[in-house]
This record gives C-alpha cells, sequence and structure tokens, in this order.
C-alpha cells in the first residue's frame, strides 16, 4: 500500500469516526453557514463552509506542508463538501437538525 492509499484510508476513518459522533455533516454545516452569513451579511452555503475549511487547511499547508494532517483534513472538507452538497439537493429528505 503506497503512502497516499494509506492517507486516503486514514481519512474515511476519520470521515466515518466524526459522522458517528456528530452525524450527517449536513445540519452542522448549515448551522454554521447561517452564522457566518449573518456575520459576514453575505450567504453563505452549508457546501461553502466546507469548501472554505478546506482552503483554511490548504493555507496552512503552505506554512508547514510537513505536516499530513493539513493534506488530510483538507481531502475530508472536500468530501464532506460533496456530501453536503449532494444533501442539499436532496429535497425528499430533511436535513434539519
Amino acid at each position: 500500500m503506497t503512502r497516499t492509499e494509506k492517507m486516503f484510508n486514514e481519512i474515511t476513518t476519520l470521515i466515518h469516526e466524526r459522522g458517528s459522533i456528530y452525524g450527517h455533516p449536513h445540519p452542522q454545516h448549515e448551522r454554521i453557514a447561517k452564522l457566518w452569513s449573518a456575520y459576514l451579511c453575505f450567504p453563505i452555503t452549508p457546501n461553502q463552509v466546507a469548501m472554505c475549511m478546506a482552503l483554511v487547511k490548504i493555507s496552512r499547508s503552505v506554512e508547514s506542508p510537513e505536516i499530513d494532517d493539513h493534506y488530510k483534513d483538507a481531502i475530508a472538507y472536500l468530501s464532506i463538501s460533496k456530501t453536503v452538497h449532494e444533501a442539499m439537493q436532496d429535497s425528499a429528505l430533511d436535513w434539519q437538525d
């Protein structure tokens, strides 16, 4: 197994572990989007929250590129953004808290 494959496995495990604690990411990201939107006086969507968090991790990797957690977290947030976007598109389900 390559280091990259090992990292992807760790990311998948992390996402599942956090999901078992916090549940589906949509409600949390929707709550954060509402808070950020109110603070910034500009509409932010739940999936944009995850994208912005990925950008925070990417920015951190510039300062310390040797730290694997920056990459893992950025990849995880990109995956979460996709998951949240899909939940936003799924009108048949109620993703509220």
